[in-house]
């Protein structure tokens, strides 16, 4: 799976660095995945879960959410957006 803007993750690591290690090991995980439906995220990230056409993970023992757009035709996931949990539930996002 490739990923579409991983300068969110370096952008967001900046400002909070306690994500660091969560976000680098869900970068290697998604970088090694071949997902070809949204069951095969939910086997690899049994916390994700599907909102509409985005998958939101949880980030460092859920302080921070990842939502992600994912195109499993083109083995490509767009990040959309990196929160705090917080900013998460302010739904925001969902715009």
């Amino acid at each position: 799976m490739r990923i579409v803007s991983e300068k969110a993750i370096r952008e967001f690591v900046e400002k909070h660095p306690d994500a660091a290690a969560s976000l680098g090991h869900w970068r290697r995980v998604v970088r090694g995945a071949s997902w070809k439906a949204s069951a095969d995220v939910e086997a690899t990230f049994s916390s994700s879960d599907l909102v509409g056409d985005r998958t939101v993970f949880d980030i460092a023992q859920n302080r921070y959410r990842l939502i992600a757009f994912i195109s499993f035709r083109r083995q490509a996931l767009y990040i959309k957006a990196i929160l705090s949990h917080k900013a998460y539930d302010k739904g925001m996002w969902k715009q």
